[in-house]
């Protein structure tokens, strides 16, 4: 696996600037209860360095020390315990009920990992997103690659010492450095390809998957409903937005990106959700110890620029020094403004009205299928209609971003919000293929099968109908 070439451009690329040429090679192949010491090493050592990780998340973008821990630390240490808890079951071979077809034998399934992995992550989570499909990657046998993101590059400076303190490198490496160098690790062949972020980069990596036919998981994004009819308890609504969308600043892949609200309660919606970020983060956001920074002068640009064009109700100051943008109502927006065009990811939420269910078919079909939906109603029968009525990756009745909690429920999108889904044994599974054995017996060999066939067809026909 250690098979060197120097790259040959400016890329900043870690561990003396060189790049794997051949990700097929060698790797140690630990055994489970191998995998399962070094995983529980990793746990001490993320556990010892957790107020590390909370400062490095706040120097890249001044993420508040409690979203580090509710959005990022707790959720890897709880994943390495249930990991580690589970590993010896999850990569047990599994006995399946053999077919009548095949009397005598006995069927398996072989969990075999895939190979030689390469994790790509993104900056917004840039703790959580990188280290849970490593650490199932290497529950499952794999040798992995990570990339992390350069727009975070304390948060992956430290997590590439913490991986190098645990793992053999022939096991687990990390590569720093820009888009070159997932361009160049992509020109490579790998077994398995793990991508979390955007649906244009996502699509960049599917297509350089596709030249070896490698598989993938593609966790990307879309622009999310939140729907809220006029029969959703509207100050639970409001506060449960405001959490929802502020947190992360709005940098969230699930976070509301337009409400979508009963016209009738429209009016009432937007004073409840300005009480609630009032609540949230005072009268002068830009002091609030609360409120996530935008992650770099790119997409802080990029957000400010969209807000001119735009009612403004409540917020849209900036701070282009501290990448500041306050927490932002617009009232009604065009369907065609930049606002709405792409999926919006920061601190701005657009509110638009309906009058009538039937108009949500046209105003959410407008777009791709996106990672989540949510609906705010207190009726049960129109909460049920609402999430059955459209395609999305998974979400919620009466909250926001909280199914992601949940280990035992896929996480993942459909369309070009993603494909594929992880999270709790889902993770373990994705980094293996299942491989099918039938142990057929010798005591017995029935020759109905075997040639000649004359005068067998009528018999066969008899047999596979009674089976």
């Amino acid at each position: 696996m250690l098979s060197w070439a120097t790259v040959s451009d400016s890329t900043n690329i870690s561990f003396s600037d060189y790049i794997w040429v051949n990700p097929h090679g060698m790797q140690s192949n630990p055994s489970v209860s191998q995998r399962k010491a070094t995983l529980k090493k990793l746990l001490h050592v993320l556990e010892q360095h957790e107020d590390a990780v909370i400062k490095a998340l706040h120097d890249d973008f001044g993420k508040p020390a409690f979203e580090a821990v509710l959005s990022e630390t707790f959720i890897v240490q709880n994943a390495l315990r249930q990991t580690i808890r589970n590993l010896s079951r999850w990569a047990a071979d599994e006995t399946v009920r053999p077919s009548l077809l095949n009397f005598p034998s006995s069927d398996r399934i072989i969990k075999e990992p895939y190979g030689q992995v390469l994790v790509i992550s993104p900056w917004n989570y840039p703790y959580q997103l990188a280290l849970l499909p490593v650490i199932a990657a290497y529950a499952a046998g794999n040798a992995v690659v990570l990339k992390p993101s350069e727009l975070t590059p304390n948060t992956s400076g430290l997590l590439s010492n913490l991986i190098a303190q645990v793992f053999n490198p022939v096991d687990v490496e990390v590569f720093q450095g820009g888009a070159e160098v997932a361009e160049h690790l992509l020109e490579r062949r790998w077994d398995y390809i793990f991508f979390t972020g955007s649906v244009e980069v996502g699509s960049k990596v599917a297509l350089a998957a596709a030249r070896n036919l490698t598989p993938v998981t593609l966790e990307l994004g879309g622009k999310n409903p939140c729907l809220v009819t006029k029969n959703a308890n509207l100050t639970l609504a409001a506060r449960r937005i405001v959490w929802g969308k502020f947190l992360n600043a709005g940098q969230t892949c699930i976070a509301p990106d337009y409400i979508l609200v009963e016209a009738s309660v429209k009016s009432k919606l937007i004073t409840l959700l300005k009480s609630e970020i009032i609540a949230a983060f005072g009268l002068l956001p830009a002091t609030s110890p609360d409120l996530a920074r935008i992650v770099s002068d790119h997409h802080w640009k990029r957000l400010v620029e969209m807000l001119p064009a735009e009612k403004v109700v409540h917020g849209g100051q900036s701070d282009a020094q501290t990448r500041f943008i306050a927490p932002t109502i617009i009232d009604e927006t065009d369907r065609d403004s930049a606002l709405m065009q792409h999926e919006i990811f920061g601190p701005i939420l657009p509110v638009l009205g309906y009058e009538e269910e039937s108009d949500l078919d046209e105003m959410i079909g407008r777009y791709e299928k996106p990672l989540s939906l949510y609906v705010f109603s207190d009726d049960k029968l129109e909460a049920e209609r609402l999430i059955r009525r459209f395609p999305f990756g998974g979400g919620c009745v009466n909250d926001v971003v909280s199914h992601f909690a949940n280990d035992r429920l896929p996480f993942g999108g459909v369309g070009h919000s993603g494909m594929g889904a992880y999270h709790g044994k889902r993770s373990f599974d994705t980094f293996v293929h299942r491989k099918a054995i039938l142990r057929r017996g010798t005591w017995l060999d029935i020759p109905l099968r075997y040639a000649p066939y004359k005068n067998k067809i009528s018999l066969i026909r008899k047999w596979l109908k009674w089976l």
